[in-house]
């Protein structure tokens, strides 16, 4: 027999790891540390970047198309698509 599995909680898991990664990344620009795990100021540092790339204009993000991205972008952009698809389960779902 399979085991149900729901596809929003995976999702979602993986939104939250992909938060923690851009974290991670972000300190590893900075020249921190996360042995321990994220402190609570790498944490904020990763909702801004998170919220400071939603906020940006499609022109603006569509510009990335052209050029290479580094880690963190690429990390950005994972993370903007599992957003969206959390959002398209919940539409899914209410309709």
């Amino acid at each position: 027999m399979a085991r149900y599995t729901d596809e929003l909680a995976a999702i979602v898991a993986y939104e939250q790891e992909l938060r923690r990664r851009i974290g991670e990344r972000l300190a590893l620009e900075r020249g921190e540390s996360t042995r321990d795990g994220l402190s609570e100021e790498q944490v904020a540092l990763a909702e801004a970047a998170i919220l400071a790339w939603q906020q940006q204009g499609e022109e603006e993000q569509d510009l990335h198309a052209f050029r290479a991205m580094g880690p963190l972008q690429e990390l950005l952009v994972e993370h903007r698509a599992a957003l969206d698809r959390i959002d398209d389960i919940h539409d899914r779902r209410l309709s």
